[in-house]
């Protein structure tokens, strides 16, 4: 079980890390493919959550209603960081001259910080899902880190464009992916400490992820003309990690 937790921790950090390598390379995607690409990894997002944590979480033992008020938990605490902290579209949809003539450095590292407070609970909910009293699911991990990778480009252009150093902004991306090595420990401890408490666990980190996908994912992809086919990718992304959580179970 240990070498799960430490696969799914690499596995989180290792996607953060590729996606911040590729953004040095493709300083910025076009809309239509931003679009295109954020929408697929909605619907990995929400097959994620779904299939790996709220599904396994009411078929437990555990009183429906009580799973609930998890799922409705996690969607709060979101909300609660997403008051404190600036909204990732508001930084994901400009374009580079946008940036250099109205970001300031201290506005794009607060764009990097809500980006490092979402990690924390992203890499919970991996943990609780690889708990000794889980049955490991590792559709939450891949679904995670699939959506890692676009999410760690995002991370770079503001950065650079703020007269960041590239090692210094390589840097920043690693810590942040550190982040939720972190993460993924801390759900890994939480899930051990009580058979009980973890079907309310689960449904925490399901409506995290849930929140996260429909308040700040989706509505991106809605924001520039190009909703259509993230819709279709969206589908595709959904059907990808139930066929990815069948081809691991069989």
């Amino acid at each position: 079980m240990m070498n799960n937790v430490w696969i799914s921790a690499a596995g989180l950090c290792g996607a953060t890390v590729i996606g911040s390598l590729l953004g040095f390379l493709i300083k910025e995607l076009p809309h239509k493919w931003n679009d295109t690409v954020l929408g697929y990894c909605s619907g990995i997002m929400l097959a994620a959550a779904t299939l790996g944590l709220i599904v396994p979480a009411f078929e437990s033992a555990a009183p429906w209603w009580l799973v609930t008020l998890g799922v409705m938990a996690g969607a709060f605490f979101l909300n609660v960081l997403d008051l404190v902290t600036p909204h990732l579209h508001h930084i994901t949809g400009l374009e580079a001259e946008e940036h250099r003539h109205n970001a300031t450095l201290n506005h794009v590292l607060l764009f990097v910080m809500a980006i490092a407070l979402h990690k924390l609970p992203e890499g919970m909910a991996a943990g609780i899902s690889m708990s000794d009293t889980a049955e490991a699911s590792w559709a939450v991990t891949m679904g995670i880190s699939l959506q890692n990778v676009p999410e760690g480009m995002v991370i770079i252009a503001p950065l650079l464009l703020a007269g960041v150093t590239p090692l210094r902004t390589f840097v920043i991306s690693l810590a942040i992916g550190l982040l939720e090595v972190l993460g993924v420990w801390i759900g890994f401890g939480l899930g051990n400490l009580s058979a009980t408490l973890l079907p309310v666990m689960l449904g925490f980190a399901g409506g995290a992820m849930l929140y996260v996908t429909s308040d700040e994912m989706i509505p991106e992809t809605h924001a520039h003309g190009y909703q259509k086919q993230a819709t279709y990718a969206l589908l595709l992304g959904f059907v990808t990690l139930l066929l990815i959580e069948r081809f691991f179970e069989g």
